[in-house]
């Protein structure tokens, strides 16, 4: 990608910002500190991240796509983004002034702690910028006061307390963004209902049509690209729909069209396998019996 900046490490982005390194490993920019970057438009397009960044963004009148829709909101969005990933910038107002805040720290920060080991449990740091995480004055309050004492450990003198305090701050952080994530899809759950209709009829087309021959088996990032979603946000908001996962959502209807078409006598079970997307029959067999309780061979001679 063209003009596209680096930011290997939390200093890389403080420097950027002309901000002081506390901390090596952690940084936190209040652009309200920002001197000059009021007007400041940057002339790169893109930044990529070897670290984990989070971005609270002020500004009033933001306009952002939801859900692949124009969404307003003025209290206040939060972006994630997870190291190998890149921010794409643009759209700037003439005056643009940024506001908020940006809260970065490095993978080595959480070596040895309870959280590295969660941190594949924050799926949104997946999710694309289109799918931000909306706040309400309350939450926004409840964060903020986490990026407080954060930043208050910063400015100390580093002992053997730190390290155990910062990382405890940005889980107990992570851990209400899950919270307020469940929130958001629940209000919005008239959106996430057409999405899943959509879906409905998407899959029901797929497994109609000659794709499943042509393309092989129907896949979560299939849908999500055809819905405007990253996977792992189209994946959460199936699981919290219907209380399946969206391969398992899959693999059901997958299941029901495979009990009809094994019913045709003039059909081989490798002929529906074919017709299903699957490259090798036995695998069609083994997740068949897995789901029903019989081969297909068995199923057709039950019925």
């Amino acid at each position: 990608m063209k003009n596209r900046k680096d930011i290997n490490t939390v200093g890389d982005y403080l420097a950027i910002r002309k901000q002081e390194v506390l901390h090596p490993l952690v940084g936190i920019v209040d652009f309200e500190h920002v001197v000059d970057e009021g007007k400041m438009i940057p002339t790169y397009n893109a930044m990529h991240f070897n670290c984990y960044a989070i971005f609270l963004k002020d500004a009033k009148g933001c306009k952002l796509k939801y859900g692949g829709k124009p969404y307003d909101y003025d209290e206040g969005t939060l972006v994630f983004v997870a190291p190998n990933q890149t921010l794409e910038l643009g759209g700037y107002e003439p005056d643009y002034v940024p506001k908020g805040y940006a809260i970065l720290f490095h993978p080595d920060i959480l070596l040895g702690t309870s959280l590295a080991k969660k941190m594949h449990s924050y799926s949104f740091f997946s999710y694309s910028s289109t799918e931000a995480l909306h706040l309400s004055a309350k939450e926004r309050k409840i964060l903020l006061s986490l990026v407080e004492k954060i930043q208050f450990e910063l400015e100390q003198n580093l002992d053997k307390h730190s390290k155990k305090l910062i990382v405890s701050n940005i889980e107990l952080f992570l851990d209400y963004c899950l919270r307020f994530y469940d929130r958001q899809f629940l209000t919005r759950e008239t959106m996430h209902q057409s999405s899943l209709q959509k879906f409905d009829v998407l899959l029901n087309e797929y497994l109609s049509s000659d794709k499943p021959k042509v393309i092989g088996l129907p896949s979560v990032s299939y849908f999500a690209e055809q819905l405007h979603l990253s996977p792992n946000y189209f994946g959460d908001l199936v699981k919290k729909e219907t209380g399946y996962s969206a391969q398992e959502y899959i693999q059901n209807k997958l299941i029901d069209v495979a009990k009809e078409k094994v019913f045709d006598p003039s059909k081989s079970v490798s002929e529906i396998a074919y017709e299903l997307g699957f490259k090798y029959p036995q695998h069609f067999s083994r997740l068949f019996k897995q789901r029903v309780g019989h081969t297909p061979n068995a199923f057709r001679m039950l019925n």
